[in-house]
């Protein structure tokens, strides 16, 4: 058994069972503010979620944007409340229902680092490079002697492609991709177990990238780093994930092995975001049918009855609107896929 595979078959890091996080909205007919209470309406971003993630494993998380994946990724290190389910990390629970076990959240806080969207955003303009970077291990290592946290800041930027003459500087004289490798740093730098990248390319240019991309993938295993890697871009979580979860209306579609999921897609929303992904061969581009799916996204304020993507589903049948089908494994489907009529071709 090799290195990774005797890694990946630990017991998992992070387990999530039917977790929910729903926010309270304001009904459009609510015009006056004593109307607010009797207009309430649930937003469900994220509707009964449960995975495992393992060391070792990068898991990728896709879904058109709105589907909830950033909101998952931020509950799970406690950034946004949860509204039920549980959330184990290491085998201790640092959520159950509405509630949190605060000496588990800042150990799974301590082990388990973010890297953000938007590169800039997430950076203090008023502090130094060497004081970003250096925040995880002032908050979590307060005990570190100065001159070792400035030894392992340095190292870690130079892991990052930067160097120390960087570290009196400020966020601003930076670019976007030079941020983004900051940011990459200051989650890197207190050694946590697993990294959430949450959409960690999008706000940049497709060269940078591909360069961000090759960097993490180079980390994960230098380090023996477990990650969820969030994006809306399938070629890119292709790259780096060994499984995949995709993401509609705050459910879970379909869930399985990064290949067998990109080479036989079991769910049909699977099969349509698969075909939208352009080939680099003109010949084959040309060729190739696409499944468009037809009308809009349904308003998380009002999802459909039944399987929340029969609307826009080519293959949806009566069944579909009664009820919703549970995600598990079906004759024919390489995958768990939340479907009727998965692995139908």
């Amino acid at each position: 058994m090799s290195d990774e595979e005797q890694r990946t078959s630990d017991a998992p890091l992070l387990s999530v069972r039917e977790l929910s996080v729903h926010f309270r909205a304001r009904h459009a007919g609510a015009a006056w503010p004593w109307q607010v209470w009797r207009h309430r309406m649930s937003i469900r971003a994220v509707d009964g979620l449960s995975f495992d993630i393992r060391p070792g494993e990068v898991m990728g998380l896709v879904g058109e944007s709105g589907c909830g994946k950033s909101t998952l990724a931020r509950a799970i290190v406690g950034l946004v409340p949860v509204t039920s389910g549980s959330i184990c990390w290491r085998g201790h629970e640092t959520v159950r229902g509405s509630g949190r076990d605060s000496r588990q959240m800042q150990r799974l806080r301590r082990e388990a680092q973010v890297v953000f969207q938007d590169p800039l955003a997430s950076l203090d303009p008023r502090m130094t490079i060497e004081r970003i970077v250096a925040e995880p291990l002032l908050t979590h290592r307060p005990q570190m002697a100065r001159a070792e946290v400035r030894a392992r800041v340095r190292t870690m930027l130079e892991r990052v492609g930067l160097n120390a003459h960087h570290l009196s500087r400020y966020s601003h004289e930076f670019s976007g991709g030079q941020c983004q490798r900051i940011g990459i740093a200051r989650a890197l730098v207190a050694q946590p177990r697993l990294v959430i990248c949450d959409e960690p390319v999008s706000a940049l240019d497709v060269t940078i990238q591909a360069q961000i991309v090759n960097l993490l993938r180079d980390l994960r295993r230098e380090l023996s780093l477990a990650m969820l890697f969030v994006s809306h871009d399938l070629a890119v979580v292709q790259a780096v994930s060994t499984r995949v979860l995709v993401m509609y209306l705050g459910r879970v579609m379909e869930f399985g092995d990064s290949r067998a999921v990109y080479d036989a897609p079991s769910h049909p929303y699977t099969h349509a975001l698969l075909s939208a992904v352009p080939f680099s061969d003109p010949a084959l581009e040309r060729r190739r049918s696409r499944v468009l799916l037809r009308g809009d996204l349904p308003s998380p304020l009002d999802p459909p009855s039944g399987c929340v993507f029969r609307t826009r589903c080519p293959r949806a049948v009566a069944a579909c609107e009664q009820a919703a089908p549970k995600l598990e494994a079906r004759e024919g489907a390489s995958s768990l896929a939340a479907c009727f009529r998965a692995g139908e071709t």
